[in-house]
């Protein structure tokens, strides 16, 4: 095991006194060492030294991705280039990717922090973790891997793709612990099936899937087409990568490492802190970071934070999935709507597979939203008024649930276009 006692169940008072030290520490180094910070901070008439306990945090300004992209490429590094080891960078929909950098020291605490999640997965040096997440400039395959390595695990560095040679080695090598997004490990579980592979034949244990939302039904189907305890990770590229957060056994909520980061949640309008217990946006502050810390960064991701105790013996405060992104969250008819919200209603019914597509289009003056779901196999040769009814049925639900109406569009099965990587589950067509 890779069990961090002395932090992972440290005292909430004396967690929150390392926190400052480190906080003071962190805004001393950007002050001095990054132009950017120093600009800002002066701007809101703060100084290193007026940080003098936690509730000052709110008196520092935002940083966000734009930030980042305006001081492309190393504008915001807080040492020169020859201390940075390891570059990693977003991959960017539109200009300028946001660039990270990492020294020596901060890999080591990546690896660290990496090796806490699996750990907290129930991983031990006995394991063989395949890792499935891509390798390269996006930080989720080096993150896990390095982490893995760390752990003394066993690691099978095959990134994403390759669907036949992925299930060739997980039999073949005996692989415990897979790593890679959800809707890739469901697409996994598909190929399975016409491999004629029975998953309860495999050592598969644990499951850890991240890098988008998914929902608990999501985690249903998971564990049940892949014979293994589906566990959810947390993190951005921004901030560190994957392992600011990570979920325990008891499903309950991912446990953010706060001896490394501080959390808080806020409104994303008034950008005005919210209390534990309120949904919001995430913000947060890199305590330990060398080459690139960060001051209270709008991940846009939306979740509640829970500081109650867990029964896990984590002190560490979880913050709930993510169920959505401020900025990939859909407005239909004045009305906000997260993709994995809709997904959470298609899976209750059994009757269709946790593929689909929200197509968004305005008739008029008025959105317009049809979702194509993928009927299951056993399913599809059903009587044309039995489809009518449960296309009745998912419309109905989805109006209780979300109040908005939209039409359903049942497909074939595997008619929607599978993912590798990050799965794509709109098409705006406003926008075009």
């Amino acid at each position: 095991m890779y069990w961090q006692k002395e932090y992972e169940t440290m005292p909430r008072e004396k967690l929150k006194e390392l926190q400052l030290a480190r906080l003071q520490q962190t805004v001393r180094r950007v002050y001095e060492n990054v132009p950017f910070y120093r600009q800002k901070l002066r701007a809101a008439g703060i100084e290193p030294g007026d940080i003098k306990s936690l509730s000052d945090l709110n008196k520092l300004p935002f940083t966000t991705k734009q930030d980042l992209r305006d001081n492309y490429p190393f504008g915001l590094f807080a040492v020169p280039l020859d201390q940075v080891v390891r570059l990693h960078a977003s991959s960017g929909t539109t200009g300028k990717p946001t660039v990270v950098g990492y020294t020596k020291n901060d890999i080591t605490t990546w690896s660290d922090l990496m090796a806490r999640a699996l750990a907290m997965a129930g991983g031990t040096k006995k394991d063989v973790v395949q890792n499935a997440y891509g390798y390269g400039l996006f930080t989720g395959g080096l993150g896990i891997h390095y982490g893995a390595e760390r752990m003394g695990a066993t690691v099978v560095p095959v990134s994403g793709g390759n669907t036949p040679r992925q299930l060739m080695l997980m039999q073949d090598f005996g692989t415990t612990i897979l790593t890679c997004t959800p809707s890739y490990a469901l697409y996994l579980s598909e190929e399975m099936v016409s491999a004629g592979i029975d998953p309860r034949k495999l050592k598969l244990r644990v499951g850890i899937f991240g890098a988008e939302p998914w929902s608990e039904r999501m985690r249903e189907q998971l564990e049940a087409k892949l014979n293994l305890t589906a566990l959810d990770i947390y993190g951005l590229s921004e901030v560190i990568g994957p392992g600011v957060a990570m979920e325990c056994l008891e499903k309950k909520g991912m446990h953010i490492f706060e001896d490394h980061f501080i959390a808080e949640i806020i409104d994303p309008d008034t950008e005005e802190p919210l209390p534990y217990g309120k949904q919001g946006e995430l913000v947060i502050t890199s305590l330990t970071k060398e080459a690139l810390p960060i001051i209270r960064y709008r991940t846009r991701d939306i979740t509640v934070l829970n500081c109650s105790p867990c029964d896990c013996g984590r002190t560490f405060v979880r913050m709930q999935r993510v169920t959505g992104r401020t900025d990939d969250m859909l407005i239909i008819r004045g009305v906000n709507v997260f993709p994995s919200q809709i997904e959470s209603v298609l899976l209750e019914f059994g009757d269709t597979e946790p593929h689909y597509l929200l197509v968004v289009d305005r008739k008029g003056a008025l959105d317009d939203l049809e979702i194509w779901v993928e009927l299951s196999d056993k399913f599809f040769s059903d009587k044309v008024r039995a489809l009518e009814e449960l296309e009745e049925k998912l419309r109905a639900r989805i109006l209780s649930v979300l109040g908005i109406s939209a039409r359903i569009k049942l497909v074939e099965p595997r008619t929607i276009p599978r993912s590798e990587g990050k799965a794509k589950r709109v098409v705006d067509k406003r926008e075009i």
